[in-house]
């Protein structure tokens, strides 16, 4: 009989542990769990549909046809495909585990496309051609450092792209030239300093590259290297009283000058003409008082089409260079445009945009047809047209500073006060902007939570003075945004102001640990997504390329009162002040943040008995890009989302 009840009580176990794991999602092998319950698969069926969208992007134009190549995912990762007419079909040309980006056509005969791919997130990338007629892949880099995509020459002869490395001596940079054709050409044209160079164009002669010199969000310099002498000579005025950012840059007509983007004389990113001989500047949109944050120049040299951000919504305008004339491109939809882009017919101008209501598709405008076109349709399980737009909101921050950000509303059917998530935008050097939400939309449409993103004191698109203010010794004003935006949450009649997380990824992500450890009595819970937990560790352990491009913006940890301070402000330093939930996300091979960051966070607040959950990808980097990943993580965040804010 004992020995009876002890087989019933073991296959009742079994039966248990089988149901069990019939009613929950196995993690995949690459994640790794602390103190995340199990996933239901009922909530899983529950919000699956808002994972299953996809968006395209405009890659490249084909040289002779009107094709062109788009980037959109059809299982785990986004990968390249080309599109033969305007709502054509999308043929898949890549099929990798790996996130595949960058892709250009041969500017001649389109007979392969140079791509980029990098391994599990560490953003090594490689470039690579790939042969449309043997559909092979082939290695045009070293390998192992971290490369660029480029640009092509004109002859299509020759493909420029810069190579970053670092040492004790600091960041340094290789500007290669090669024929993807033949790998073995490949050479290197400049050794420069620093670990934020660019390449932005070819001179029309195929002599020239013009390069970008990144130091900071405010201070950048373009180069000419010369890749036939292998020199190099300084085109933009060393910093001299105003400290001055270029963004874009093209070479225009014979390539005496440049269209450049620029905030010389402005507090505002303008379209401008440069003269490379006397550098004489004038500048085309000296009237808007917005950033011109994207352009680019016919081939025929009679247009250059730009997009201005307008509080974050995107306007196209061209400008015809010899009337000095510009028009708005009509008809355009309302949200967010980028990647602007010529076929060599000189007629058809791509883009890619991205509104509350769509994941993101392709377009295409003719100049003389006036013909608005759109190449994709991503789709989406859910229906996005009855997705709520986005609200502009505004709130004075503790020095009378005006602070903006844009609010989606719950549907009406979810009365009372509702409950808020606050996220707030990486960067920081970044800007919310109305664009598609994605999964996000669970939480407004299902739970009836309302999404705030802020664009707190050092966002970009509000002008150069605007993204200073949180440099160096003034960080700490930035969270006092978010406070202010506290008691703006507490004066909403349909807001519950005892009912808020905060969220973020990267910077985003150290904000939300400083809101946390400052203001832990304002919110319920927080989520924070590969953030820096201490900037003075993170600048010492991120890589060596990347160390200088963010000492401009956080401070140099070497120097004694910096240090201090950095230390002092660290939500490692008050992160016993923590005792609402919070949930730490991040992937293994993180570059940017590295995962030690985000250990030391996690150690501390499980030695503090803080309720923390921690999920780690060991195939992802900065964030996580593969589906699979992507949704595991929504599903515990929404579980963590409805047992603590809700």
């Amino acid at each position: 009989v004992f020995m009876k009840s002890l087989r019933n009580i073991a296959i009742a176990a079994f039966a248990f542990g089988t149901s069990y794991a019939q009613d929950t999602l196995a993690p995949g092998e690459n994640l790794v769990l602390d103190n995340i319950p199990p996933v239901p698969k009922s909530l899983v069926g529950e919000v699956d549909r808002y994972t299953d969208y996809r968006g395209a992007s405009f890659s490249s134009w084909h040289p002779a046809e009107r094709q062109m190549l788009i980037s959109t995912r059809f299982e785990n990762s986004p990968q390249i495909h080309l599109v033969k007419q305007p709502g054509g079909d999308r043929h898949q040309l890549t099929f990798f585990d790996e996130p595949v980006g960058g892709a250009s056509f041969h500017p001649v005969d389109g007979a392969y496309f140079v791509f980029s791919r990098d391994a599990g997130g560490d953003e090594f990338y490689q470039n690579y051609r790939f042969d449309l007629d043997t559909r092979r892949a082939t290695l045009i880099t070293d390998g192992e450092k971290r490369n660029a995509t480029g640009e092509w020459s004109e002859d299509g002869a020759k493909y420029a792209y810069d190579r970053v490395d670092a040492n004790d001596k600091g960041a340094f940079a290789e500007i290669h030239v090669v024929d993807p054709a033949a790998p073995d050409s490949d050479r290197v044209v400049a050794k420069v300093d620093g670990g934020g160079w660019g390449i932005l164009d070819w001179s029309p002669d195929n002599r020239f590259v013009l390069a970008m010199e990144y130091i900071s969000i405010n201070e950048t310099y373009l180069w000419l290297i010369d890749t036939a002498e292998q020199g190099q000579k300084l085109i933009t005025p060393e910093k001299s009283g105003e400290t001055v950012a270029y963004g874009a840059g093209q070479f225009a007509g014979s390539g005496a000058s440049l269209y450049v983007t620029t905030d010389a004389g402005s507090e505002f990113r303008q379209l401008a003409h440069l003269d490379i001989e006397s550098g004489e500047r004038t500048s085309i949109t000296a009237d808007i008082p917005w950033d011109v944050d994207d352009m680019a120049v016919s081939p025929d040299g009679k247009f250059v089409a730009f997009e201005v951000n307008e509080a974050g919504v995107s306007s196209l305008y061209l400008y015809h260079t010899v009337s000095k004339k510009r028009t708005k491109i009509p008809g355009v939809p309302v949200g967010v445009a980028g990647g602007l882009s010529w076929h060599q017919n000189g007629e058809d101008l791509a883009f890619s945009l991205s509104s509350a209501k769509s994941p993101g598709d392709v377009y295409s405008y003719g100049v003389h047809s006036k013909k608005l076109e759109r190449w994709t349709e991503s789709e989406s399980a859910v229906p996005t047209d009855q997705f709520p737009d986005a609200e502009l909101i505004s709130w004075k921050s503790f020095d009378d500073l005006a602070i903006t950000g844009f609010l989606y509303r719950p549907p009406a059917n979810f009365t009372g006060k509702r409950p808020v998530i606050i996220n707030i935008h990486g960067g920081p050097e970044g800007q919310s902007r109305p664009a598609f939400l994605g999964r996000s939309n669970y939480y407004l449409n299902e739970l009836g939570v309302a999404m705030i993103f802020p664009n707190v004191r050092g966002s970009t698109g509000y002008g150069k003075t605007f993204v200073q203010l949180d440099n160096g010794l003034k960080r700490e004003d930035s969270y006092k945004d978010i406070n202010a935006l506290f008691d703006w949450i507490a004066k909403q009649t349909d807001l519950d102001g005892s009912k808020i997380m905060v969220t973020g990824g990267s910077y985003g992500g150290f904000m939300t640990l400083a809101v946390a450890t400052n203001y832990n009595d304002r919110i319920a819970c927080s989520v924070d997504v590969v953030g820096i937990s201490n900037l003075r560790t993170f600048l010492e352990n991120t890589q060596g390329y990347r160390r200088d491009l963010r000492r401009a913006e956080y401070g140099d940890e070497r120097d004694p009162e910096m240090r201090a301070f950095q230390d002092r402000i660290a939500p490692m330093a008050k992160a016993k002040n923590i005792t609402k939930p919070i949930f730490v996300v991040q992937g293994l091979n993180d570059p940017r943040v590295p995962k030690s960051e985000a250990d030391q966070m996690v150690k501390t607040l499980h030695e503090n008995g803080t309720g923390v959950w921690y999920l780690v990808a060991n195939d992802e980097g900065h964030g996580f890009r593969k589906k699979n990943n992507a949704d595991f993580q929504f599903y515990a965040t929404v579980m963590f989302v409805k047992e603590n804010l809700m």
